[in-house]
């Protein structure tokens, strides 16, 4: 890979927030990679996610931009939600829509804080999910996936973070995603999981003249 030309990675998504974050995980590893937001190709196509699957909304958000963006491209999708053990693994694929089709991030927060209010701590078991799906400059299909167990508090904490970080208390803390702040996010989030095998791959793949 030519050293002084970084390789784009289109991510199928305007949230400014995923694209630092990725951005910041891919300067960490060293990839010599470029995150830019579906923005750089003229904005994100409309996508319903309607597959009842992580992958299976990640792959259609993939294959959308994939199919927007110029021959040769890499564009990767991130789906990713929280699965949550009193609720049957809901929110799961709807949480970014849990309270509503507006998908209004205080207010998915404000309802799963209501819904598991009285639950006890037993049963208050989590996990944040993330699964990546990346289609190469060939259009070959790859999937990596990340997970972060953890517990609900009872009412959020913290104002870093977005979505349901403040409610959120991974495993072997006692502090929230909020709470934590970014640097120890970024070693232990589903997404960052996630994004160590990509990176694992990205590093050991092979193709002619890179």
């Amino acid at each position: 890979m030519n050293a002084e030309k970084k390789q784009v990675i289109y991510l199928a998504s305007g949230n400014a927030h995923k694209v630092a974050e990725m951005g910041a995980l891919a300067a960490r590893d060293g990839l010599g990679v470029e995150i830019l937001s579906a923005k750089a190709l003229g904005g994100m196509p409309a996508v319903a996610e309607d597959t009842g699957t992580f992958e299976g909304n990640a792959r259609k958000k993939a294959r959308a931009l994939w199919e927007k963006a110029p021959r040769g491209s890499v564009v990767l999708a991130d789906d990713s939600g929280v699965c949550v053990e009193h609720l049957g693994g809901g929110p799961g694929v709807e949480s970014a829509y849990f309270a509503g089709p507006q998908g209004d991030s205080a207010a998915n927060l404000r309802k799963l804080t209501d819904v598991m209010r009285g639950v006890p701590a037993e049963r208050r078991g989590a996990k944040f999910y993330c699964m990546l799906f990346l289609i190469d400059e060939d259009g070959a299909e790859h999937v990596f996936d990340g997970e972060c167990r953890g517990v609900l508090l009872e009412e959020p904490r913290g104002g870093a973070g977005f979505g349901y970080d403040p409610l959120f208390v991974p495993e072997g803390f006692t502090q929230s995603y909020a709470e934590l702040g970014d640097e120890v996010t970024s070693r232990l989030s589903h997404r960052a999981r996630a994004w160590t095998a990509l990176a694992t791959w990205w590093r050991n793949r092979e193709r002619p003249g890179h």
